[in-house]
């Protein structure tokens, strides 16, 4: 037999098998949020969590997803909240073992009240050191932190072997989506997490697996077109889950020519400047809402995309909400528990529902099966240009130039100084009572088609965590380049959280920090004068933020009087590459509109 030659061998090179692409199972989840479209992963490295880090070094050089370091977990958090409810994409953080799996609790919890899709990635130490006290040791015989996200999660896991993990991997994401949405939790040892595959290709489509169908209760939909065309005079009450339909509700609220209000939630998705507009609802609401509520020409009360809980609620009560008059309509099973008196409960794509709804009365409306009045023409404009339904309970301060200024003025003057379709983030605390009522910004779309993120307000309410918009704005301004993002906190939160403006500055996200200064725990302060209750633990020291903005590199501007706001170059500072800290010293003596919030406090004293 003839010894095959060199020649020979080179030959036999070209049919022999390719040897796979080896990557770790970090590459492997990294390559899934690509195919979600994912641009962002928000964490701090540790030892446990290195996998991951390796992997998003990898992706970022091949311009896929990045990490963004933040400075404390529950701002990565609060960033990955802002990223997604910004964009419709999946949330995403990370933490390694132990106290970095502990200091996400806080921002995951915000999400979980408020039903931000989320996948949370913690690490584990090596399966082989469980119960042997490894240093950060988080697993079920340390500190158990897949049971401590259980319950602020809507899947928590722990994946203890490599043939786990894209089962789990694809379980968790679909929950994160399905109705109600929320954060997802996953742990991953380092040795899972370092264990390699053979294939880079994600074996699951995620986005199709993730994709929303249009559902239609078809029976409901037509009882709620019938009670609202004879309805004398219907109301659509707006949350925030209704962004995917909003022009369509408004077209719709335009031809029926019936009154809007909002829940707190869903301010940021109706102009202030809508002829059909009364205002917020609830917490730091307009009266000229909860009246609306109260009339009783008012026959049917359409309650879209909210759970209805104390914050929508709270000031109306079952008088005005939570009765027969009530129909509510929900792609979320669970938000409709909270209204079990309701006549009609209507369920499905809230996208589908109303643009069926408005194409159903244009169609009847065109051959004269139906008089609708479409007309504004009693409608005037106030002197200040917002809807002339909507009252505000102390325009003397909303229009007062005295110094130091009002928080009232403050807010209009927020309004006039940036664009129209700036997107602002308020704080808990007395920032979102006084955004809430004052603040209108000048979004003057009436109907139509837009962006289902289209909404211009935003805060954090179920759950209240402080500083949650200083991370939330970083995230949302990285998921809407060249679009105005301004924050609104106070200086309880900034000496909480203040640190991640600096992520701001690292990523030059143009920002603008505006700090309600009062030295104060404002919420508690005025809280504990209006219930009576001891005045305790309010006192914060006198801090100068804008030296401190400035110490960090990020411009500073010291706010007095509303002539220091007009000196500001405002295009200039939305074009500047970097954030800008407005430290805002107020008028203390002015009482946010949280009456609602202190009476019920005061009633269990």
């Amino acid at each position: 037999m003839r010894r095959l030659s060199a020649t020979d061998l080179l030959g036999y090179q070209d049919i022999r098998p390719e040897t796979p692409e080896t990557i770790e199972l970090g590459d492997l989840l990294v390559n899934y949020l690509a195919q979600l479209g994912v641009e962002y992963v928000f964490g701090i490295p540790g030892g446990a969590i290195e996998p991951l880090f390796d992997a998003l070094a990898r992706s970022q050089r091949r311009n896929g997803p990045r990490i963004i370091v933040s400075r404390h977990e529950t701002g990565a958090a609060f960033m990955a909240d802002g990223y997604s409810n910004s964009t419709g994409k999946l949330g995403v953080c990370c933490a390694t073992t132990g106290p970095g799996a502990t200091n996400l609790v806080t921002g995951v919890a915000s999400a979980y009240a408020n039903n931000i899709p989320m996948l949370v990635v913690t690490a584990q130490t090596a399966l082989s050191t469980f119960g042997k006290g490894a240093f950060q040791d988080s697993s079920c015989t340390g500190v158990n932190t897949v049971s401590l996200f259980d319950s602020i999660t809507r899947y928590s896991s722990l994946i203890s072997h490599p043939e786990q993990f894209e089962r789990k991997l694809a379980t968790a994401i679909m929950k994160a989506f399905q109705a109600p949405s929320g954060p997802v939790h996953l742990s991953i040892p380092i040795d899972v997490f370092r264990h390699s595959v053979t294939s880079a290709n994600p074996r699951f489509d995620m986005a199709g697996l993730v994709s929303k169908h249009a559902l239609l209760d078809h029976d409901a939909v037509e009882k709620l077109y019938f009670a609202l065309v004879n309805a004398k005079r219907p109301v659509f009450l707006i949350g925030d889950a209704a962004g995917d339909a909003i022009g369509s509700i408004l077209s719709l609220a335009v031809k029926l020519n019936a009154p809007i209000t909002t829940t707190p939630h869903g301010k940021g998705l109706v102009s202030p400047y809508h002829p059909l507009y009364y205002g917020v609802v609830g917490f730091a609401g307009h009266q000229s809402a909860n009246e609306l509520l109260t009339s009783e020409d008012v026959d049917v009360v359409v309650a879209i995309g909210s759970t209805l809980g104390e914050w929508a609620t709270n000031g109306c009560g079952e008088y005005n909400i939570l009765n027969e008059r009530l129909i509510h309509v929900e792609s979320s099973e669970s938000n409709l528990t909270g209204s079990p008196m309701a006549r009609l409960h209507v369920r499905g794509s809230l996208e589908t529902i109303f643009e069926y709804l408005l194409d159903h009365l244009e169609t009847e409306t065109n051959s004269s099966k139906i008089q609708v009045n479409y007309g504004f023409s009693d409608i005037q404009s106030t002197s200040e240009g917002f809807s002339p339904h909507l009252v505000l309970n102390d325009v003397s301060a909303f229009n007062d130039d005295r110094e130091p200024i009002k928080p009232q003025r403050l807010m209009k003057e927020l309004a006039e100084l940036f664009p129209p379709h700036t997107h602002y983030f308020a704080d808990t605390g007395t920032s979102f009572a006084w955004a809430t009522h004052y603040l209108l910004p000048h979004d003057r779309r009436i109907s139509g088609k837009r962006n289902a993120r289209g909404g211009v307000f935003r805060a954090c309410l179920e759950f209240a965590s402080m500083g949650w918009a200083i991370g939330c704005s970083v995230g949302a301004a990285l998921a809407r380049p060249g679009e105005a993002t301004v924050c609104i906190t106070g200086d309880g939160s900034m000496l909480m959280s203040g640190q991640e403006i600096t992520v701001a500055l690292q990523h030059r996200l143009p920002v603008i920090f505006v700090v309600l200064n009062d030295s104060a725990y404002g919420m508690v302060m005025h809280g504990q004068k209006l219930t009576g209750a001891e005045q305790i633990g309010i006192a914060l020291p006198t801090i100068d933020f804008a030296a401190v903005a400035r110490g960090m590199g990020i411009k500073g501007f010291v706010i007095r009087a509303v002539d220091d706001l007009r000196a500001l170059q405002i295009n200039e500072l939305l074009n500047h590459s970097g954030p800008t800290l407005l430290d805002v010293r107020i008028d203390t003596n002015e009482i946010p509109p949280i009456s609602v919030r202190t009476s019920s406090i005061k009633h269990f004293r």
